[in-house]
Protein backbone atom coordinates (compact mmCIF):
# COMPACT_ATOMS: atom_id res chain seq x y z
CA UNK A 1 0.00 0.00 0.00
CA UNK A 2 1.38 3.42 -1.31
CA UNK A 3 1.43 6.76 1.20
CA UNK A 4 -0.87 8.92 0.20
CA UNK A 5 -1.66 12.30 1.76
CA UNK A 6 -4.78 13.10 2.85
CA UNK A 7 -6.89 13.72 -0.28
CA UNK A 8 -5.01 10.80 -1.29
CA UNK A 9 -4.35 12.67 -4.78
CA UNK A 10 -0.56 12.01 -4.62
CA UNK A 11 2.20 9.87 -2.92
CA UNK A 12 3.99 11.01 -0.20
CA UNK A 13 7.10 11.09 -2.18
CA UNK A 14 5.46 13.35 -4.94
CA UNK A 15 4.54 16.10 -2.09
CA UNK A 16 8.07 15.91 -0.86
CA UNK A 17 9.29 16.58 -4.47
CA UNK A 18 7.38 19.20 -4.90
CA UNK A 19 7.65 21.56 -2.55
CA UNK A 20 12.05 20.77 -2.59
CA UNK A 21 11.32 22.22 -6.23
CA UNK A 22 9.16 25.44 -4.71
CA UNK A 23 9.43 27.70 -7.27
CA UNK A 24 11.06 31.68 -6.57
CA UNK A 25 11.70 34.60 -8.16
CA UNK A 26 15.40 36.53 -7.46
CA UNK A 27 17.48 39.13 -8.27
CA UNK A 28 21.21 39.41 -8.83
CA UNK A 29 23.80 41.74 -8.47
CA UNK A 30 26.36 41.60 -11.15
CA UNK A 31 29.98 42.79 -10.99
CA UNK A 32 29.31 46.03 -13.07
CA UNK A 33 26.60 46.72 -10.91
CA UNK A 34 24.04 45.97 -13.21
CA UNK A 35 20.44 43.64 -11.60
CA UNK A 36 19.41 40.20 -13.31
CA UNK A 37 15.85 38.96 -12.42
CA UNK A 38 15.01 35.72 -12.95
CA UNK A 39 13.18 32.96 -11.74
CA UNK A 40 13.97 28.97 -10.85
CA UNK A 41 12.71 25.81 -9.10
CA UNK A 42 16.72 24.86 -7.90
CA UNK A 43 18.14 28.74 -6.60
CA UNK A 44 21.72 26.63 -5.62
CA UNK A 45 21.92 25.01 -9.38
CA UNK A 46 20.86 28.76 -10.95
CA UNK A 47 23.17 30.33 -9.11
CA UNK A 48 25.87 27.85 -10.13
CA UNK A 49 24.80 28.20 -13.80
CA UNK A 50 25.14 31.98 -14.24
CA UNK A 51 28.35 31.73 -12.23
CA UNK A 52 29.49 29.37 -15.23
CA UNK A 53 28.48 31.47 -17.81
CA UNK A 54 25.29 28.64 -18.24
CA UNK A 55 22.61 30.73 -17.17
CA UNK A 56 21.05 33.41 -19.06
CA UNK A 57 22.74 35.43 -21.77
CA UNK A 58 22.62 38.51 -19.92
CA UNK A 59 24.58 37.21 -17.53
CA UNK A 60 27.71 35.99 -19.16
CA UNK A 61 30.60 37.77 -18.50
CA UNK A 62 29.08 39.78 -15.82
CA UNK A 63 29.51 37.50 -12.75
CA UNK A 64 30.70 37.01 -9.76
CA UNK A 65 27.14 37.78 -8.59
CA UNK A 66 25.53 38.46 -5.40
CA UNK A 67 22.03 37.22 -4.19
CA UNK A 68 20.28 40.79 -3.25
CA UNK A 69 16.65 39.08 -3.09
CA UNK A 70 14.63 36.17 -2.97
CA UNK A 71 11.23 35.46 -2.89
CA UNK A 72 8.99 31.94 -2.81
CA UNK A 73 6.10 31.11 -4.71
CA UNK A 74 3.55 28.91 -4.93
CA UNK A 75 4.12 27.86 -8.73
CA UNK A 76 6.13 28.75 -11.78
CA UNK A 77 3.30 31.30 -12.91
CA UNK A 78 3.17 32.93 -9.48
CA UNK A 79 6.97 33.69 -10.28
CA UNK A 80 6.41 34.63 -13.84
CA UNK A 81 3.93 37.34 -12.36
CA UNK A 82 6.07 38.51 -9.94
CA UNK A 83 9.13 38.72 -12.21
CA UNK A 84 7.61 40.51 -14.78
CA UNK A 85 6.42 43.52 -12.04
CA UNK A 86 10.10 43.11 -11.23
CA UNK A 87 11.48 44.00 -14.50
CA UNK A 88 9.10 46.86 -15.01
CA UNK A 89 10.89 48.41 -11.91
CA UNK A 90 13.19 51.79 -11.87
CA UNK A 91 16.15 51.05 -10.85
CA UNK A 92 15.08 53.02 -7.61
CA UNK A 93 12.53 51.06 -6.82
CA UNK A 94 14.51 47.93 -7.35
CA UNK A 95 17.03 49.03 -4.85
CA UNK A 96 14.30 49.93 -2.39
CA UNK A 97 12.77 46.22 -3.05
CA UNK A 98 16.28 44.74 -2.61
CA UNK A 99 16.63 46.89 0.63
CA UNK A 100 13.12 45.61 2.13
CA UNK A 101 14.67 42.37 1.70
CA UNK A 102 17.80 42.89 3.66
Amino acid sequence: MANYNVSGLITLAELAKSKESAWCVYILKCADNSYYTGITNNIKKRLHNHENNKGAKYTKGRGPFILVYQDKCKDRSEASQKECVIKKLSLTEKICLIDTYK
